[in-house]
Parts: C-alpha cells; structure tokens; sequence
C-alpha cells in the first residue's frame, strides 16, 4: 500500500509540474506574441487607443462644424420673389 501511494504522489508531483511548465510556456508565448505585435505597430507608425479616441473626437466636432457652416450658407441663398 506505501509503495502504491508512493507511485501516485510521484504522478501527481509530474503532473502538477507538468501543468505549471505549460502554464509558465503559455504565458512565455503571449509575452513574446505581445511584444512582437508591438514592434510591428512601432514600425508601420500607428497611433495608440487613446490617439485614436483624440482624433475621432477632433473630426467629430469639424463635421458639427462644418454642417452649421453649410445650413447657415443655404439660409443665405434664399431668394425672394419680386410681387408683380
């Protein structure tokens, strides 16, 4: 009976490290998988969340603009009928 159990902590302790050595692995691949992606993104020059977020805000507010501007020239092109 001692040495069955003795048998089975040892497939347990190799199993545990088995799965802690898959878990550090994944975690290893992800890490390098990240940094990778953020190399590319450095070297073809993209622009963060947060840049991103500024810039659509700032076109946001240009178009706002930009249709009051239009509304305000077609009220100014109405013409008014001579009366006979």
């Amino acid at each position: 009976m001692s040495k069955s159990r003795f048998v089975i902590d040892k497939f347990a302790k190799l199993f545990e490290q088995g799965l802690l050595n898959y878990k550090d692995l994944s975690n290893e691949i992800i890490n390098i998988l990240k940094t990778k992606r953020d190399e590319i993104v450095f070297k073809m020059k993209l622009t963060s969340k947060d840049e991103t977020d500024i810039l659509n805000d700032r076109v946001e507010k240009l178009e706002k603009k930009v249709e009051m501007l239009e509304k305000l020239k077609n009220k100014k092109k109405i013409k008014r009928v001579k009366k006979s």
